[in-house]
């Protein structure tokens, strides 16, 4: 049973909220339009399933800010129909990370467009940034931004995963995905628990593009950590560590090189802006 849900919904702010130990997902936000979320504070025990911290599902012109949350799934969940989420000083653990996803289950579409996560903390989470898809979906993953996020101890700090299951059986082999484009990374450093710091597996017949990363400074604490690749498309500029010269580039259509500071996301324009907070 969900402690909280606001269903149906617009104009909705919601402040100052304590959640804690929630039987199922904490706080829901579903089919709903212009919600504010401030100073909410989630708390589950780090091993309690399906215990979500703030999940988002076909909900459009969402703000979370300064919120903390420590849970036993996502921090927070963005799943499909879900467009212009945005996220800002954030505080993330225990739990899965911020996740977009999971997608595409049984055949589905998933759509989730322009998403914003500007400032935040994740501490000995299980994954950092994750987007996760299952074979055999459809729709689109497009203009997301992560930036300025700091890890302590994150298992998978920056993931996408389009072989994703979860099924108590394996997943069969699909060739139709959900496609991910236009996905940026930026000011991320940290430590991971993960030799793969950066992972990124997507599908041979619908590769990931225009993946960014700029400023990515992840150090093992054990020893080296590398990138790994999948039929991914994009590039790298700024400090890149672990090197991520496995993504390859064909062109950088969809980037916009009059900005002194190197390529810019389309998604520059949903960013958040002080006025808004």
């Amino acid at each position: 049973m969900q402690a909280l849900t606001i269903d149906s919904s617009s104009g909705v702010k919601v402040s100052g909220l304590t959640i804690q130990n929630s039987q199922q997902m904490n706080f829901i936000i579903a089919r709903s339009d212009s919600v504010r979320v401030s100073k909410v504070m989630v708390s589950s025990p780090g091993d309690s399933p399906n215990t979500d911290g703030i999940h988002i599902t076909g909900s459009t012109n969402v703000v979370l800010q300064d919120c903390k949350i420590g849970t036993g799934d996502d921090c927070v969940s963005i799943v499909n129909a879900s467009s212009n989420i945005k996220m800002k000083r954030i505080y993330c653990g225990p739990g899965h990370g911020i996740s977009i996803g999971s997608l595409g289950n049984n055949n589905s579409t998933g759509i989730v467009t322009k998403v914003v996560l500007d400032t935040a903390l994740l501490r000995e989470t299980t994954n950092g940034l994750r987007i996760k898809t299952y074979q055999g979906g459809s729709g689109y993953v497009q203009d997301v931004r992560f930036t300025n996020v700091e890890m302590q101890d994150v298992s998978n700090p920056i993931l996408i995963d389009q072989f994703y299951c979860d099924n108590p059986t394996s997943c069969q082999n699909q060739t139709s995905a959900v496609k991910i484009s236009q996905i940026m990374y930026r000011n991320i450093t940290g430590t991971t628990k993960s030799e793969k710091a950066i992972k990124f597996a997507c599908s041979d017949t619908v590769p990931c593009s225009h993946i960014v990363l700029n400023n990515v400074n992840l150090e093992g604490k054990d020893g080296q950590v590398e990138a790994y690749c999948n039929s991914a498309e994009g590039f790298g500029y700024g400090v890149i560590h672990p090197s991520a010269d496995c993504l390859y580039s064909h062109d950088d259509k969809g980037f916009d090189h009059s900005h002194t500071s190197g390529p810019v996301l389309v998604t520059e324009e949903a960013e958040i802006g002080h006025d808004e907070l």
